[in-house]
């Protein structure tokens, strides 16, 4: 089918090409009568796909001939939208409300180009098709009265109630948090129409707002009874026959160095320092595809979530806990199955030799990311004398480490620094403290010798044309790029880049910028002027990381591309990849890609959401308290601070109450039209905890100094 559908493809693409009706089609393709059916039944098959568009006079052509873009709709709470065109090499589409014609957020839709790009504003568009509804359930807040009701969606991005008849409330009372599955989709100055399907409980019961979040992005809270009953059977004991057939590196000081919370121990490392001055680097990934058989209920199942999700208080995992937590995870002290890569890496971080092979190991500890760093940083006593033997083995990884992060440096890698933060919830869900997650020497550790097996095995398997799946980051839209620079030079930063871009000269700019007050505008700026990366089965390289060929292979336990890519190298390794197989891994990669780029979406949506609405929760109960804190970014509606603890609320233009203030764009600045007073990034201000609004994450401040000002002249 897929050679049809290509074929069709490639006839439309013709220069001379003009719309034609199904008939027509037929006729150029000489389609007999008995294979008419199947052929009209290819035709509306690739026009849901969005391969190719039907005209009201049912003339069928290809999109991008037609001035149409096929793309996801990004809506905002305002009431327009953005489509974001599935061609990565085009830019996004402004949607006006009067031209969504229907469409909601995430919707899979076709826009008509309506006035194309100009230099500093955006393509705007008009839904005429939507290939897929997104909603079909939603996640929000009932609101009834008499004779019917509303629900007012938790994704603000849906900014119309769905409208519920009073026969279809279904038990719902006042201020419960419900899901709606929607029977009626919106039309032009009419809000969609639903039924309850399930009520969650009231909204400020404990519990209720993550449970809210999992539900909003369909995540699976359990596995279902096909899946528990197949993993029921897995052995917890490794047969003495697979144990011989694997090399057995049992013998190795091995470990595994984690977060302390980490239950799923994917990697564990070892290295040996060789009389030449080069490094032996071992990197051990649990070899999960042992157990994740194809085509069996567990893997459908991975490949279906893509992805295990962190929340801010649970982990929803890829696999069940018997195989995350137990037989897969690299636990210290107990015989494990492994896939692993050792590398002879050179004092220039050059990898001159590897090796890729099935192995068994028995890692000898399991270390945290804190107490390593205490060794290597602090050398604390009590570690150094329990941990005695592997000391040497940790100077090792630390001097490896800075080698390799040098060389990716020198070749342009981006390092951004972007602080993270760790919530500390009580028992009842209750945020009671959040405090900066630094990287420190350990986490660095473990990056660079993750990232340089990622690469050895991406370039390995690149060179045997074996369909696999990589690790990718598109170059940048030049458009974004120079309104980036643009902004860069009117800093007083040396910009010396045209339309193409080397990631070496982001990284000089990244550089020059650390330590300043403009540091943090000038990461998120680059980071939103870059793509988001991907899964794909085509190796076109990671511009952030500066690496030619990249993959993931190192997280198998929470990642599906991981485990499909382990999957075909062990295939490779063991000779049984033949023509047939591999036009069977064709599509299997592709479709492994595809999936696992859209769960990995949706899992940072829901990770960032539940750690966003803690940090509202935390500081609803701070009102009135006092911070000092640094100016992270200057709107034109005002100036967003950023406490030590990482949380930010903005200061509305409005709530700087001494002065009119302008907004300098150049400089990213408000100033006072008569008092001259400026605030800048980077500037340290002292607020005051005015609001936090838990529904919408929100949080407001207010500046201290403004306060006694005002007071003073009273």
């Amino acid at each position: 089918m897929n050679k049809v559908k290509d074929s069709i493809l490639e006839f439309m693409r013709k220069e001379a090409y003009k719309p034609l009706s199904a008939e027509e089609l037929a006729k150029y393709f000489e389609i007999d009568r008995k294979q008419i059916g199947q052929f009209l039944s290819i035709l509306d098959e690739m026009e849901e796909e969005g391969l190719l568009f039907k005209t009201h006079k049912d003339k069928y052509g290809i999109p991008e001939r037609m001035n149409l873009v096929i793309g996801k709709l990004q809506g905002h709470s305002k009431g327009y939208g953005f489509v974001l065109p599935e061609d990565t090499t085009l830019s996004d589409i402004y949607i006006s409300a009067d031209n969504l014609n229907g469409a909601m957020h995430n919707d899979r839709v076709v826009a008509k180009i309506i006035r194309p790009a100009i230099p500093g504003k955006t393509a705007e568009g008009e839904i005429i098709k939507i290939l897929k509804r997104a909603n079909t359930k939603l996640v929000g807040t009932f609101e009834k009265n008499n004779y019917f009701g509303f629900v007012v969606p938790d994704d603000k991005r849906i900014y119309q109630d769905i409208f519920v008849s009073k026969s279809n409330v279904n038990g719902a009372k006042n201020g419960d948090k419900v899901i709606v599955e929607v029977t009626k989709w919106p039309e032009k100055r009419r809000n969609p129409e639903g039924k309850i399907v399930e009520v969650l409980g009231k909204k400020d019961k404990p519990g209720i707002d993550i449970l809210s979040i999992i539900r909003k992005y369909d995540l699976p809270e359990e596995f279902p009874k096909e899946v528990e009953d197949y993993t029921e059977q897995i052995p917890e004991e490794i047969p003495e026959k697979e144990i011989k057939r694997r090399r057995d590196l049992r013998n190795l000081k091995i470990v595994t160095i984690d977060g302390e919370d980490a239950k799923d121990l994917d990697d564990a490392v070892s290295i040996e320092k060789l009389p030449d001055g080069k490094f032996k680097l071992g990197v051990h990934i649990a070899d999960v595809t042992y157990y994740v058989k194809e085509k069996s209920p567990l893997d459908k199942e991975a490949l279906k979530r893509g992805t295990s999700v962190y929340l801010v208080d649970r982990v929803i995992p890829m696999l069940p806990r018997k195989l995350s937590n137990g037989v897969c995870s690299l636990n210290p002290k107990v015989d494990r199955l492994t896939l692993s890569c050792v590398m002879t890496i050179d004092q220039n971080g050059r990898v001159v030799d590897y090796e890729i092979f099935e192995s068994i190991i028995k890692t000898c500890e399991r270390m945290t990311y804190t107490d390593v760093t205490k060794i290597l940083r602090d050398n604390d006593e009590e570690l150094c004398k329990r941990y005695d033997y592997l000391i040497e083995d940790f100077r090792n990884m630390e001097e490896l480490c800075n080698i390799l992060n040098r060389k990716r440096t020198l070749r342009g890698a981006l390092d951004f620094d972007f602080e993270e933060c760790k919530v500390i919830l009580d028992e009842k869900g209750k945020p009671i403290e959040i405090k900066p997650y630094e990287r420190e020497i350990a986490n660095r550790i473990i990056e660079e010798f993750m990232i340089v097996c990622n690469e050895t095995i991406a370039e390995h398997m690149f060179w045997t044309g074996i369909p696999f799946v990589y690790r990718i980051h598109e170059d940048p839209d030049s458009e974004k790029i120079l309104r980036f620079a643009e902004f860069a030079h009117n800093l007083g930063y040396r910009v010396k880049f045209g339309k193409d871009v080397h990631p070496k000269m982001l990284q000089d700019i990244l550089e020059a910028a650390k330590g300043k007050r403009e540091q943090p505008i000038i990461d998120m700026l680059l980071l939103r002027s870059l793509k988001q990366a991907r899964y794909s089965p085509d190796c076109t390289g990671h511009f952030g990381l500066a690496s030619k060929y990249y993959c993931h292979f190192t997280s198998p336990i929470r990642r599906y591309p991981d485990l499909i890519i382990h999957r075909i190298i062990k295939e490779f390794l063991k000779g049984k990849i033949d023509e047939k197989r591999i036009e069977k891994l064709r599509s299997l990669v592709e479709k492994a890609a595809k999936q696992s780029s859209d769960t990995e979406r949706i899992a940072d949506e829901a990770e960032r959401e539940t750690e966003d609405l803690k940090k509202v929760e935390y500081m609803a109960d701070r009102i009135g308290e006092v911070y000092t804190g640094i100016i992270s970014s200057v709107t034109h509606f005002g100036m967003f601070v950023e406490l030590p603890n990482t949380i930010e609320g903005l200061i509305h233009i409005s709530n700087l109450a001494d002065d009119y203030y302008i907004f300098d764009e150049n400089i990213y600045a408000l100033i006072g039209e008569e008092t001259r007073k400026i605030y800048r990034l980077g500037d340290e201000v002292k607020v005051k905890v005015v609001k936090a609004d838990v529904e919408n994450r929100t949080i407001d401040f207010a500046l201290v100094e403004d306060e006694q000002e005002i007071e003073a002249r009273h």
